[in-house]
């Protein structure tokens, strides 16, 4: 395939199926899918780690049928029967430990990790002290999922030891039936019964899975689906009790209201205040595990703009969405009927004649809406004027086309769209295949040509454009969104931001500096600083041509020696 379609493919593998697999619990898929993945979109990193994976393999096999074999005589020499294994971690995981700790392949030490697999959780435990007993823990690496799972059902033991040879090693202990969880995931778990004799355990751990498909039937805009996906089904979990004692599992960093919007919808809507453990705290205040949370509502409130700015679980979002945009849709509809009845005065005609002779229904036909209702929407959006809705609703009162002093009309809509064709569009967008239409670029995630775009109308604003990924597009209505695309025959610099994280060193500005030149980009602004732990953070405020030239340097930035991330902002 084209390096866009591998890049595109390989990060939805990322950033959604790899994720959803982890999930799921389905550990060897997860760990494959990032493999691919970071083998796509990062192809020369990923080329020299498995080169220097490769070089490094035969003693790393000698050294772990060591360890295995010292762990099986330390175990068997306690009575407890064990299998141990030993595996060298994914690329992913290994390239992402290096980058955060800015280190090379060689001073990487945990990139081997141990298994021990026994028959009770008892002896999971017994296995563990053992651990201990032989080589000094590493302090704050020790883990038990055992007695907390996570949110996938995955059980196990985890502890970091100083091992032989003074190596860090990580070691893992569970029991076979907590293993084959942690390589099948919930198809492990999965019963084959009635959904009404299924126990409350398994009602727990599959209501995500019942969340997941409600939100596929439900979400009609598939930007706003993937979006969701991507909030809801990937963060931590804290667990929250109502005045009554139940529980409430939210994603960590919830609010209040999302607590509200867990309990009810009409709960969530009307909340305008809440006690956490009794006293009473901001709506934007983040639950911890444990706390007791009680709701107050009033009827007069509503649903307000700034909780999108807090709230993280996605069903959440959508309810206060699908509000804003009744209420948005309900003013552009009183607004669209007194414009659209002002329009049909002037001509001496009703708008309540003209709905009872059911021409709005027509007309709305003629433009090729659903109803005479979003006829009226789209003149209160603005989408369409006034003078159009007249014209298809009182086709009649037209001026005719047909003479002979006129050419006919195809040929002056074909003559048209030659004129549209060949005119320049203004800011180098087409707005419904206009070109000359002002425009204004979202700041929030600034588009450059090339990338994939969706533009609103915004009253005042005229038409604004985003990046379709850019999460403040999702909560804008999706009536007043238009169709919008790049004029190629325009070319034009759009300004965006670019962050480079290194170590601070002699010399790594004027290397990343040179990458941009040599690459034709320039620089209009830069901000660095150096942290505490000796690292450089650097936003550079550039302009480019294409996103293919903002992926070019970017891959070029990443190559750099000393660079440990750069990306766009």
């Amino acid at each position: 395939m084209s390096r866009e379609k591998q890049e595109r493919i390989a990060r939805e593998t990322r950033e959604i199926y790899a994720p959803i697999a982890n999930r799921l619990g389905i550990q060897w898929m997860k760990v494959e899918l990032e493999d691919l993945a970071f083998r796509y979109l990062e192809p020369d990193d990923y080329q020299d780690l498995t080169a220097k994976m490769e070089g490094t393999q035969a003693g790393r096999d000698v050294y772990i049928a060591e360890v295995c074999k010292e762990l099986h005589h330390v175990l068997a020499a306690a009575s407890i029967p064990a299998q141990v294994s030993g595996r060298a971690k994914s690329f992913w995981s290994i390239n992402q430990k290096m980058k955060r700790t800015g280190r090379e392949l060689e001073q990487v030490y945990d990139i081997v990790a141990f298994r021990i697999i026994t028959e009770t959780v008892q002896n999971c435990y017994a296995a563990l002290g053992i651990v201990h007993s032989n080589w000094m823990p590493v302090p704050g690496r020790f883990k038990d999922y055992i007695a907390l799972p996570k949110p996938n059902l995955y059980q196990s033991l985890h502890t970091t030891v100083i091992g032989p040879g003074a190596d860090r090693m990580e070691v893992q202990i569970r029991t076979p039936e907590m293993h084959r969880t942690a390589e099948q995931g919930i198809a492990a778990h999965w019963q084959y019964k009635e959904p009404t004799v299924l126990g409350t355990g398994d009602r727990q751990a599959f209501a995500w899975l019942h969340q997941l498909m409600e939100w596929q039937r439900d979400l009609k805009d598939p930007t706003e689906f993937i979006q969701t996906v991507k909030i809801d089904l990937f963060q931590e979990e804290v667990f929250v009790f109502t005045p009554k004692g139940d529980v409430k599992a939210l994603p960590k960093g919830a609010t209040p209201i999302d607590f509200a919007y867990a309990v009810h919808s009409k709960v969530g809507d009307h909340c305008s205040g809440a006690r956490v453990n009794g006293v009473m705290v901001p709506l934007r205040y983040p639950l911890r595990n444990g706390d007791t949370v009680d709701i107050i509502t009033s009827n007069a409130q509503k649903p307000s703009k700034d909780w999108l700015k807090f709230v993280v679980t996605s069903s959440a979002q959508t309810k206060i969405r699908h509000h804003l945009r009744n209420e948005q849709r309900e003013r552009s509809r009183r607004l669209g009927r007194d414009v659209l009845a002002r329009e049909l005065r002037n001509h001496h005609h009703s708008l309540v004649t003209a709905e009872k002779e059911r021409l709005l229904d027509k007309a709305a036909a003629a433009l090729r809406l659903s109803s005479a209702d979003d006829l009226i929407v789209h003149v209160g959006y603005g989408k369409i004027t006034p003078e159009q809705a007249y014209a298809a609703i009182y086709p009649q009162f037209q001026p005719s086309d047909a003479t002979s002093e006129n050419p006919p009309a195809a040929s002056v809509e074909a003559s048209a769209h030659a004129r549209r064709l060949t005119k320049r569009s203004v800011g180098g967008v087409r707005v419904q295949g206009e070109a000359d239409i002002v425009v204004r670029f979202a700041k929030c995630c600034s588009p450059v040509p090339g990338d994939h775009i969706v533009a609103f109308i915004s009253r005042g604003r005229g038409v604004i454009v985003h990046t379709l990924s850019c999460p403040k597009a999702l909560n804008l209505d999706p009536a007043r969104r238009v169709e919008v695309s790049w004029d190629e025959d325009t070319r034009m610099l759009r300004p965006v931001a670019v962050e480079v994280i290194s170590t601070d060193r002699p010399g790594i500005l004027a290397a990343i500096s040179k990458c941009f030149t040599e690459f034709g980009v320039n620089i209009i602004q830069a901000k660095c600083k150096t942290t505490e732990d000796r690292r450089g953070i650097n936003t550079f405020q550039v302009t480019v041509n294409h996103v293919d030239q903002l992926k070019k340097v970017v891959r070029a930035l990443q190559g750099i020696d000393g660079v440990t991330s750069a990306e766009r902002q």
